[in-house]
């Protein structure tokens, strides 16, 4: 085949790929247009919901205030019996935990001070023998630290739920405000581009996106 020839059907060949790609190009100019027109109908008319910048804040506002409330605020209502059985399980360990360090505390002070009326002297009722209880000073004093231990983690554990809280209504608040509709796109295609240095053609990728 003549060189010539090549060359014509090669411009020919161009010819038609370029009205494609330039009638692609006038469809998808078009196509983003009226999804733009679209989707500034929705926010006029309200379909889409406008970002408030100040409800994270008040999320965590209302959290801080009564646990849970953050949650109804984000109309998360499904996190709210789970606020509260992470708050309530760990404050119940608290007081629980915190009763019976009184109960083995007082029960030590009166050891101290003579008496032998405590509860842990005399477990198995075989009658009051001073100088043999049935639970020694040392049990008693080493009872008190172990509840007072666990009182504290209890604390702590209570106060970490509360604090995890506000956090979770605050982060909730930040994410319910990205957008993540259908306008979000990206479309790529190979296209034939014009190099500016040879002014020659050659094959390429066109990378469009859509938001």
């Amino acid at each position: 085949m003549n060189k010539p020839i090549v060359f014509i059907l090669f411009l020919f060949f161009l010819s038609k790929l370029s009205f494609a790609q330039d009638s692609e190009s006038v469809y998808m100019l078009e196509n983003d247009k009226k999804k733009k027109e679209q989707q500034l109908k929705g926010f006029e008319t309200g379909a889409y919901e406008k970002m408030n910048p100040l409800a994270p804040a008040k999320a965590a506002f209302y959290s801080a205030v009564l646990p849970g409330l953050g949650q109804a605020y984000n109309k998360r209502y499904w996190k709210i019996p789970l606020v509260y059985a992470a708050i309530g399980s760990s404050a119940y360990a608290f007081i629980n935990n915190n009763r019976v360090y009184h109960k083995f505390r007082d029960a030590f002070k009166s050891r101290r001070m003579g008496f032998t009326t405590d509860p842990y002297y005399d477990l198995n009722d075989s009658g009051v023998i001073p100088g043999q209880p049935d639970v020694s000073d040392i049990s008693l004093q080493t009872a008190q630290e172990r509840a007072q231990e666990a009182r504290d983690f209890s604390l702590v554990l209570t106060i970490g739920m509360y604090a995890l809280n506000i956090i979770d209504a605050n982060v909730d608040a930040h994410l319910k405000q990205f957008n993540v509709n259908a306008d979000l796109s990206i479309d790529y295609r190979p296209d034939v581009l014009i190099n500016p240095v040879t002014n020659k053609p050659y094959l390429g990728m066109t990378v469009n996106l859509t938001y």
